[in-house]
């Protein structure tokens, strides 16, 4: 936690995005973030440079003139420390806001390429997905990397208490923007490496983790290891003691394949027959994401990356 006085700027920035959030949210202001690579596509078009829209400074990340923004949301802006300056007259804000089902969640601009960006996409719909899936209610459920915290809240209905833990401090304050612009309220943000400084048991153990080998160290992406899958791995190892008899763990990441063998799978099975699990399924739910990745070095011999989900129960 911050000291006395980086607390209370915290917490000047964290009121100021909520407020901005719910001002949106007031305008009927929805938005699907893409793969960053996509959005670097639409970006490049012709007349999409600078900001005509809500949509265009908060999804799009388009820098913007005067008069785009009413006085007030530019004022929350700047009291969040989002509002950035071009030099030329223009400003671009430093946070986006995206829908997902009747939710709105803030997280980082694009392009994410500060190594402490807090990413929100197609991972984090497909994510939710998955842990919609899952059947029962909870007494305690963590989400592990929470960034966002999209995961955790999406089952903060249905959980008596939800713990978001993450490393990464911004993750952190947006996650809690994230919970009050949700009504979520049983809801605590953790700053933690996976369960190291996190209390107790759970019944429900989620994680959505950096998966990839990522040159730039970028906290949302570096997954650790030679093809990123360390972070993964070490999810299941730490967390099968953590759960409660009949507890739930679900793990949504990506997978290496190299001729034909899944690198990620071959590293979980030993991890998985030495743990008290049971109903172990390994799914494959996209069988080829982030092709450009495959153009780096750490991706050499690499034929694809899948995108896979591990549920299993504790005995």
């Amino acid at each position: 936690m911050d000291g006395g006085h980086g607390h209370g700027v915290a917490e000047v920035r964290e009121a100021a995005l909520t407020a901005l959030g719910e001002a949106l949210r007031a305008t009927g202001y929805a938005f699907t973030t893409v793969t960053p690579e996509t959005h670097r596509r639409v970006n490049a078009r012709p007349g999409a440079k600078e900001a005509r829209s809500l949509r265009d400074v908060f999804g799009w990340s388009r820098r913007f003139g005067p008069g785009v923004l009413e006085p007030r949301m530019l004022a929350l802006l700047e009291q969040a420390g989002a509002l950035a300056d071009c030099g030329d007259g223009t400003h671009r804000s430093r946070v986006r806001f995206s829908t997902l089902g009747t939710g709105l969640y803030v997280h980082s601009a694009w392009p994410t390429s500060e190594k402490d960006a807090v990413f929100f996409g197609p991972d984090t719909y497909r994510f939710c997905a998955l842990l919609q899936r899952v059947p029962g209610t909870f007494r305690r459920a963590v989400d592990l990397g929470c960034g966002s915290g999209a995961g955790g809240l999406s089952v903060a209905a249905r959980s008596t208490e939800v713990v978001l833990a993450d490393l990464n401090p911004l993750a952190l304050e947006y996650s809690r923007v994230n919970a009050r612009l949700n009504g979520a309220h049983a809801v605590e943000a953790v700053h933690s490496d996976l369960l190291r400084d996190v209390s107790g048991r759970f019944d429900l153990i989620m994680a959505n983790p950096p998966y990839l080998a990522d040159t730039d160290g970028r906290t949302y992406r570096d997954g650790g290891g030679t093809h990123g899958t360390e972070l993964s791995v070490r999810i299941v190892r730490e967390s099968v003691e953590r759960l409660e008899p009949g507890g739930t763990l679900v793990l949504y990441t990506g997978a290496p394949v190299v001729d034909g063998e899944d690198l990620l799978r071959t590293a979980l099975e030993p991890v998985c027959r030495s743990a008290p699990l049971t109903d172990v399924v390994y799914e494959e739910l996209d069988p080829d994401v982030f092709g450009e990745e495959l153009e780096k070095e750490p991706y050499a011999g690499v034929e694809r990356i899948a995108l896979v989900a591990l549920t299993a129960r504790r005995r």
